[in-house]
């Protein structure tokens, strides 16, 4: 450290890239420093460190590693005490993340101990070092911040317990919704509504949730113990009401029940299953060979839809597409928002029928394959719906939210049903299929900009650079962070370097995102966060240069 220090003191004054002399490993008291890579000028992104913390330094409580899911929980909550020693020192930052607890690489375990990684910003005026300060950020407040961060004296351990309690007893009620045929549960007393849509944290004065007891079931979790709340059973579930009663709030909740939260969050004993995927209509998208025939048959001038191309999707069409895309990646349940929809793919009422006669439309309505993807391909659906009832017909279960709270309406939506006929016929003319996995031409993907210069970034959780090109991720909605839009474009750089046709980029990118995800890049990254196989898909699925290929 003090050889550091040194170094800093003696280039105080010199030219910016003087800096890089002090790039290498630095052995601090209690840790070792590794000065991966230094910016190049003050207007650069930050340089990038690492710390190694030995466990014995450390001495974390050992129940703080007693699982994988408490592994995950320690190495987010290590982050975040990063984060909150650091907030002082503008210039030392660490992707610690915001509600979700999400496997990143800012902090890793390995046999030896901790690995932390974090940037710092060199201080310099103009172009001209300022190694003294530097020496102050480096020798004397980042060891500090490290010892904080990572060492059981100074940490809070109680708070480490609940922390790890949290993530685990969520992952244990996840893992246990299939078992209980359950697409979701959310539990008794949790804070739905957020404080904003740009605001993430609950809602101070939310009603808190309460299961009807109907529908209200019992999980047990390892550290809780016997939990309540309201199960939604696999199949058709409708979620109605007034507007702003509170429908999409818990569709919202649900569609982020793929995730652990924090405690305090509200919405830690919200879980959904883990390929529940949200499907919207997206105007303006491309879509790439995919078989839209089951819901968009043949189309005027006897264009074919069994194997659909486009630059500009229609709003019917990017749903349907959506649809087929979220079954091919591995959907179990589909969860879809009247409120984002397109009306024309969802129904067509007995009126409609009657002027436009069946053989003048190609499409065939959701509400007409909704249950064959329930009978046919064991697919659960849950729809909230405001505007037609003509799916009460087909609904096992339906939840009315009137004012923030659920009620069990199933049996009354029955009644209506029966009482008031819609008329309609259904216009599947076909049984359901699931259709063939599209091959992918890996040599598509182009991540440079010239040749040896890859271009990956990404803009928030809305857009990812990829090489010339920008994917809109507006409508992948179950994106949770920008760190996880980071580590889809480096997994999809990975994937163009096979250089070659990919049989099943569904399953390849699963088995990856097994493997070691964090280490995406050539160079130690400590932005990530691992997506989840659907989300990677349904990027590459918009990327405008990919090429599939039909099987």
């Amino acid at each position: 450290m003090e050889e550091l220090r040194k170094t800093l003191q003696r280039i105080d004054g010199k030219g910016y890239k003087a800096y890089r002399d002090i790039q290498g490993k630095h052995q601090f008291t209690g840790f070792e420093l590794q000065i991966d890579k230094v910016q190049a000028d003050p207007y650069a992104k930050p340089s990038r460190l690492r710390a190694f913390v030995p466990w014995q330094r450390a001495a974390l409580p050992p129940e703080s590693q007693a699982s994988a899911a408490r592994q995950r929980a320690t190495r987010d909550y290590l982050a975040r005490s990063f984060a909150r020693a650091s907030a002082a020192s503008e210039a030392i930052n660490i992707d610690s993340g915001a509600q979700t607890v999400l496997d990143r690489s800012a902090v890793l375990f390995n046999e030896h101990g901790i690995e932390l990684r974090f940037t710092v910003h060199l201080p310099a005026r103009g172009r001209t070092i300022l190694g003294r300060q530097a020496a102050d950020i480096l020798c004397s407040r980042l060891p500090k911040i490290v010892h904080h961060a990572t060492n059981a004296d100074k940490l809070d351990l109680s708070d480490l317990e609940r922390h790890c309690a949290a993530v685990e007893d969520q992952a244990a009620l996840r893992a246990d919704l299939k078992k209980r045929g359950l697409v979701a549960f959310i539990g008794d007393g949790a804070t739905l509504p957020r404080r904003s849509g740009i605001d993430d944290r609950p809602l101070s004065d939310a009603i808190p949730f309460t299961s009807p007891e109907s529908l209200r079931v019992s999980l047990n979790t390892p550290n809780a113990g016997e939990v309540t709340g309201m199960g939604i059973p696999q199949g058709i579930t409708l979620i109605v009401g007034g507007g702003f009663h509170g429908k999409s709030t818990l569709l919202n909740a649900i569609e982020l029940g793929i995730y652990d939260h924090l405690p305090g969050d509200g919405r830690e004993r919200v879980v959904a299953l883990e390929s529940a995927t949200k499907v919207r209509a997206e105007d303006g998208r491309a879509v790439h060979r995919v078989d839209l025939s089951p819901y968009i048959r043949e189309l005027p001038f006897s264009k074919s839809t069994s194997s659909f191309s486009t630059e500009l999707a229609s709003g019917s069409t990017s749903q349907a597409a959506a649809l087929q895309e979220s079954l091919e990646a591995g959907a179990d349940a589909l969860l879809v928002d009247e409120d984002t929809s397109a009306t024309n793919f969802m129904i067509r009422d007995k009126r409609m029928q009657a002027l436009v006669e069946r053989e003048a439309e190609p499409i065939t309505p959701f509400v007409d394959r909704i249950r064959e993807l329930r009978d046919q391909l064991g697919t659960s659906t849950l729809l909230v719906m405001g505007g037609s009832g003509d799916y009460l017909d087909l609904a096992d279960t339906v939840i009315q939210m009137h004012n923030y709270s659920p009620l069990d309406v199933t049996k009354r939506a029955q009644e209506i049903a029966q009482q008031y006929r819609t008329g309609r016929d259904s216009e599947a003319v076909e049984p359901l299929w699931r259709s063939a996995t599209r091959r992918l031409d890996c040599r598509s993907l182009q991540p440079e900009t010239k040749p040896g210069k890859q271009k990956i970034q990404a803009r928030g959780r809305d857009a990812l650079v990829f090489g010339k090109e920008t994917i809109d991720l507006r409508s992948v909605e179950q994106i949770a962070d920008p760190a996880q839009v980071r580590a889809i474009g480096l997994i999809l750089a990975r994937m163009a370097g096979i250089n070659q046709k990919l049989e099943q980029p569904p399953q390849w990118l699963a088995d990856e995102l097994e493997r070691s995800w964090e280490e995406l890049s050539a160079r130690p990254e400590g932005d990530l966060a691992r997506p989840r196989s659907i989300e990677v898909m349904a990027a590459l699925n918009r990327l405008r240069n990919a090429q599939f290929i039909e099987d």
